[in-house]
């Protein structure tokens, strides 16, 4: 199902189909450092994890992070919109496969999700990142978020910076 379209990709809902492919990206560098082990080994252990980070969250909350693909239905990596919970804000989340990296593909998805996040009524977009993550930084610059603060998540113990944009 896609819910985003832009120029050169669109963003889908992830299923378990994607498993190899989700596991890939759960496991490159970029991944690891800029959001975290998530200890996903095994094609059983991503299904799992899909069914409870992807699926489950579509059907709790309508939303989620999405498979961004190419025009040919190549994955390149994973653009949404994450929910940690019944009272959390909802967040811009972005991850690619390194090899679509610095080609504006994470620019293109994220201008995608902001769209979609908009549709579904939502007043502001919050986003999480490392402050040593210059990229992602930029970019959430470029996109109109603006720094509020700082936060760490459940379970770890990284002091990460919060973005915010008004929609």
């Amino acid at each position: 199902m896609i819910v985003a379209q832009a120029e050169r990709l669109s963003l889908r809902r992830t299923t378990l189909d994607d498993a190899p492919f989700v596991l890939g990206l759960l496991n490159t560098p970029s991944f690891v450092f800029g959001i975290g082990d998530r200890g996903v080994r095994t094609l059983d252990a991503t299904r799992a994890y899909i069914q409870t980070r992807f699926l489950d969250v579509y059907e709790a909350y309508g939303l989620g992070m999405y498979a961004v693909v190419l025009a040919d239905g190549t994955p390149i990596g994973q653009c949404g919109l994450v929910k940690r919970g019944d009272d959390a804000p909802v967040e811009l989340g972005y991850a690619l496969l390194p090899a679509y990296e610095g080609h504006g593909y994470a620019r293109e998805a994220a201008r995608a999700a902001l769209v979609h996040a908009r549709a579904l009524g939502l007043p502001t977009l919050d986003a999480v990142v490392l402050p040593e993550n210059g990229p992602s930084v930029r970019l959430l610059h470029d996109l109109g978020f603006e720094r509020v603060g700082e936060t760490t998540l459940p379970g770890d113990d990284a002091v990460l910076d919060r973005y915010r944009v008004e929609l």
